[in-house]
């Protein structure tokens, strides 16, 4: 009798360690690139495209991802994606040349698309209403965790050997698959089927759009950051990765206010909250003359960072519509790929002048945001599709 309250608690947790996972395995290769480079007789930049392999077919197949998903059934998508994951990092393991390798990194982000908002939609099923916020911070900051670590475990691992990382992923997906999902948040199959239709809609879209404006002028401009604590400050790759890692750590260690903030006052405005103070925090940390100050202010800005995803996520999560996972599966995949394109639109901008790079994105996000964002009614009626 006592077996099945413990598999519930440990599929509730698995949850959250499912949202570790995703944005762990997709930037472990971040600090092993010169040890993949040397070993499968590459140059360090062709290494480099392990990062990309991963993350392009995540955002992309996000966008029908959710909805597929729904369709076929959380729990049977989850789990078999927990599988294609663990097959996909063995055969990063055993990868004699570098293409094998890519063709694993690239299962591996397609995995992972079919995991990410299902197991969002999987976790608003079984939070009450009034906690949902406070569980979506939980699960935003463990994704905040999994990519500020990756880069410290993957080099922590290359030490020895660059093979190590890709086993431990594929034990922890193996562990998540035999756990699988909570009863209570397997949604119903064949009763009415989740169309594509029912999650592009324009509400969730514009939504997706302010996930993607602001995820691509927060956490997306770590790049530009790092560019200015190189050239301004003159921090050694250590001192650069400490300085970035304060964004994750800030979210990590404010989730609970943030969810908990998102609760009482409401998830559109609290959205709104962090876009704004996000946009004035990096208006800071790409003009303040003190490296303290920068610290301060780009830890702080993972701080609105999570105010505003939390809340964006809330916005489509609280409904009971049928095809939740398919409307947060867009605002995702939205999210991702305005952080892929923060690099290719900011970095001409930084060689014109260093300020301008932040100042572009800053007011993009203070005009855009509060324009783009849906209305409480309009929300609504999308959540209840």
């Amino acid at each position: 009798m006592s077996r099945s309250p413990l598999r519930g608690r440990l599929a509730v947790g698995a949850l959250f360690a499912g949202g570790f996972l995703g944005p762990f395995g997709g930037g472990v290769t971040a600090s092993m690139l010169p040890e993949i480079a040397g070993d499968l007789g590459v140059s360090t930049g062709r290494a480099a495209v392990t990062l990309t392999a991963y993350l392009l077919p995540f955002g992309a197949l996000m966008l029908v991802s959710g909805t597929l998903g729904e369709r076929w059934g959380r729990a049977r998508t989850v789990v078999v994606a927990y599988l294609v994951y663990v097959l996909a990092s063995i055969v990063c393991v055993l990868a004699p040349t570098f293409d094998v390798l890519l063709v694993g990194r690239v299962l591996q982000g397609a995995a992972n698309a079919f995991t990410t908002p299902l197991l969002l939609a999987a976790l608003a099923a079984v939070t009450p209403a009034g906690r949902l916020g406070r569980a979506l911070g939980l699960f935003g900051s463990l994704q905040a965790a999994g990519q500020t670590t990756a880069p410290l475990v993957g080099g922590l691992a290359a030490s020895a050997d660059w093979h190590y990382a890709f086993v431990g992923v594929a034990v922890v997906a193996a562990a998540l698959a035999v756990v699988g999902l909570p009863e209570h948040a397997r949604a119903a199959v064949g009763r009415e089927p989740a169309r594509l239709r029912t999650a592009l809609q324009p509400d969730v879209l514009r939504t997706g759009l302010v996930a993607g404006l602001g995820w691509g002028a927060l956490g997306g401009l770590s790049f530009l950051v790092a560019f200015r604590a190189e050239d301004d400050f003159g921090l050694s790759p250590t001192g650069r990765g400490l300085l970035l890692t304060g964004f994750g750590v800030a979210g990590l260690l404010t989730a609970r206010l943030v969810g908990g903030g998102v609760d009482r006052f409401g998830a559109r405005r609290c959205a709104l909250l962090g876009a704004l103070s996000g946009a004035v925090l990096v208006s800071l940390v790409g003009t303040l003359g003190s490296l303290v100050l920068v610290g301060i202010g780009w830890a702080l800005a993972g701080v609105s960072g999570q105010l505003l995803l939390v809340g964006l996520n809330a916005s489509v999560l609280s409904g009971e519509g049928p095809n939740r996972g398919g409307a947060v599966s867009v605002v995702q995949a939205l999210r991702f790929l305005g952080a892929a394109a923060a690099p290719i639109a900011l970095t001409p901008l930084y060689g014109v002048h260093p300020s301008v790079a932040f100042l572009v994105p800053t007011l993009a996000l203070a005009l855009l945001a509060p324009v783009l964002l849906p209305g409480t009614r309009p929300a609504r009626r999308v959540r209840t599709v």
